[in-house]
């Protein structure tokens, strides 16, 4: 009897599946078909329930913070969901104080945009940031790192791997290091979260930010913030709102009373929408187990490592699976055109500038698919 993959048994829980070659998990992940089931509940509450419906919908967001927790290596309470990673990370920059001598922040030129331009935006209050640059566009000198960080640094952050390249930067050791000097490190895990193994008790962070909108099949809106238990006294933050009071429905003016826990950075009213579609990733997440993703994306991005270098393509992740995440990034001369044409051939992958096309297959694809999408390459390739 032939022996059902476990992993790909649950491929007809996603129905995008169904239509097309879905590769870009590491942009947006495949919608749970019982997200929709789970959007609709939300509806039929807000319709048959309306403001009653507070009652279930607020416990609902520390549910999902708490199944996150468990993909992160966090506790129970200790993760709290934000709108965007934006807003969560805006939250952290708000407990800090630049007017010091220490407001040296440190990160590398591959960091995501919205964290450099969250910390770019804080020069204007003293901060000085520094820019570890890569050598190659792929990697990032866990040394140059350390070496950067030193007694002036307030707060490194960074992501724990390169949206671009996939790279998993030595998060450990950047943490050592900070932490050596008495700075802060915020890892960005939103690459990390559902694809890659995060403890972030483990790696012992300040504070992290992530989301389930990509590996975590959650959609939009669903981000999250961390922060380490001992840190919540000293991250005070000035980015605030009614739920970060300890009595938000007592509507006291007499001052701010702020909560002790991570609530406290929980600002306005959650997003409740949101919180319903993500259970279902979260949930899923969790059933499948983040080894066995681990063992899948390991297996399918060597794969396609392989067949980019059968069709001679340029290779933009790292060649080594231990330091590489769940896609892999190719380049070629009209790469941007060919992914326009790839999507139209209903092939779903992404294009990012100065790197290429970013091939992301998650646990529920299948190994040829893979093999296809580099074969459809060959064939626009030819046609130019």
């Amino acid at each position: 009897m032939k022996t059902v993959d476990p992993l790909l048994a649950r491929r007809g829980e996603f129905p995008i599946l169904r239509d097309c070659t879905y590769l870009i998990s590491n942009s947006l992940g495949a919608m749970p078909g019982r997200t929709r089931d789970r959007l609709n509940e939300y509806a039929d509450d807000w319709a048959t329930q309306g403001v009653v419906a507070w009652e279930k919908w607020l416990p609902l967001v520390g549910q999902l913070g708490d199944l996150v927790a468990k993909i992160i290596g966090a506790g129970p309470n200790e993760v709290f969901m934000i709108q965007n990673v934006s807003i969560a990370e805006s939250i952290l920059i708000s407990a800090l104080d630049f007017s010091g001598k220490r407001n040296k922040i440190v990160y590398d030129d591959l960091n995501f945009p919205t964290i450099h331009y969250n910390w770019l935006a804080q020069e204007s209050r003293g901060a000085r940031v520094h820019l570890v640059r890569s050598a190659d566009g792929i990697h990032v000198d866990t040394q140059a790192m350390c070496d950067a960080i030193d007694e002036q640094t307030l707060v490194v952050p960074i992501s724990h791997v390169i949206f671009r390249s996939a790279y998993i930067q030595d998060a450990k050791a950047i943490v050592e290091k900070a932490h050596r000097v008495g700075a802060m490190v915020f890892l960005d895990i939103f690459q990390s979260v559902a694809s890659v193994p995060v403890d972030v008790h483990a790696l012992n962070v300040d504070a992290a930010v992530g989301g389930l909108l990509k590996w975590g099949c959650g959609g939009p809106g669903n981000c999250f913030l961390y922060v380490r238990p001992d840190m919540i006294p000293k991250l005070v933050p000035r980015m605030v709102g009614w739920f970060s009071h300890k009595r938000p429905f007592d509507f006291d003016m007499s001052g701010l009373d702020m909560r002790d826990d991570i609530w406290r950075y929980a600002g306005g009213t959650p997003n409740v929408p949101a919180v319903y579609a993500g259970l279902s990733g979260a949930e899923i997440i969790n059933e499948v187990g983040i080894e066995n993703i681990r063992k899948r994306h390991i297996e399918f991005t060597t794969f396609a490592i392989e067949r980019a270098q059968e069709e001679g393509l340029k290779i933009n992740s790292p060649l080594d699976s231990k330091v590489r995440g769940g896609h892999v990034t190719v380049d070629f001369p009209c790469s941007k055109e060919a992914c326009d044409e790839l999507i139209r051939r209903k092939f779903i992958v992404d294009y990012r500038p100065g790197s290429g096309i970013r091939i992301a297959p998650h646990f529920y694809n299948e190994r040829d698919e893979v093999d296809a999408v580099f074969s459809e390459i060959r064939k626009i390739i030819a046609r130019r």
